[in-house]
């Protein structure tokens, strides 16, 4: 991917400007530059910024065929980024000020229509709700493919007999089955709650404007939909001003890390030559530079 210039010079324009006489020193401009970032929400950027161009065309406010070519444009930008060839020029704040200003040098004037009935305020918030979905998805999926693991290999030893510890000390007999089940049962509530979050997530924000709206007749419930989230905001300014999403996310991320950790820790005691209970493959173990007798679970 190309890296983004550093600011430039004061005949570069931002995405906003209207009352401002004088250009903003550059340093302002480098602190509230983060394009090095968010540049990572470029798909998703494409994705909402496609879904607002029709909600233009369904609003009466695109030409025929506009919304199609602002598509294909908002497209190729986005494989631009993908691929690292495109050009940030100085006065690319971010990602969104980015695809917006590749889209209008591609199109023009009707480029330019892409910013209607739009502000980066519910466009920003719907790109991270998209990312962070997308990011839930995976870890989901990761996670019941680790659950599956546990579960077949505490099924081949279920019969297998081993000290129950507390305190780091041999208390009472289990089996090994139902040590690893311990572990499953731990992430299949990680699931279930990645699964409300992701419930409580799927919100689009497009048409909260800065925060009131606009009075363009845009239909946030359609766009919503042509995302695939659940719903569209029901309060303009808690839709533009709230990332409690976020921290819910990072929380349960935070949660299911600890679980996946305590699985670790427990692999790598029984990993220990002391035991014996377990091996570590080759392919995931490194050596010493002194001691052939190694095998370290880096």
């Amino acid at each position: 991917m190309s890296q983004p210039d550093p600011p430039g010079s004061e005949t570069d324009e931002p995405l906003w400007g209207g009352r401002f006489d004088t250009a903003p020193a550059s340093e302002a401009v480098a602190l509230s530059r983060s394009l090095s970032i968010d540049v990572r929400l470029a798909p998703q950027d494409v994705e909402s910024s496609v879904a607002h161009a029709r909600a233009l065309e369904d609003a009466g406010l695109l030409g025929p065929g506009e919304a199609a070519a602002l598509g294909k444009a908002l497209r190729e930008v986005g494989e631009e980024i993908a691929a690292g060839r495109f050009a940030f020029h100085p006065a690319d704040e971010d990602v969104h000020s980015a695809v917006e200003r590749g889209v209008t040098e591609r199109l023009g004037d009707v480029g330019a229509k892409l910013h209607a009935g739009r502000s980066r305020n519910d466009l920003v918030v719907t790109d991270l709700r998209l990312w962070l979905l997308a990011a839930g998805r995976r870890i989901d999926a990761g996670t019941v493919r680790l659950i599956r693991a546990l579960v077949g290999s505490a099924r081949d030893h279920a019969g297998a007999v081993m000290p129950g510890t507390t305190h780091g000390r041999a208390a009472q007999p289990v089996t090994l089955g139902h040590h690893l089940l311990a572990h499953a049962w731990a992430l299949l509530r990680d699931l279930e709650r990645l699964d409300q979050w992701a419930a409580r997530a799927s919100v689009s924000a497009l048409g909260a404007g800065a925060l009131a709206t606009s009075t363009l007749g845009l239909d946030p419930e359609t766009t919503a939909a042509r995302l695939g989230l659940d719903r569209a905001f029901a309060n303009s300014i808690d839709a533009v001003s709230d990332r409690d999403f976020v921290q819910e996310f990072v929380a349960h991320a935070a949660i299911l890390g600890t679980h996946q950790s305590r699985l670790a820790a427990d692999l790598l005691r029984w990993t220990d030559e002391s035991l014996g209970w377990a091996s570590i493959d080759d392919a995931y173990a490194t050596g010493s530079s002194m001691m052939p007798q190694k095998r370290n679970p880096d």
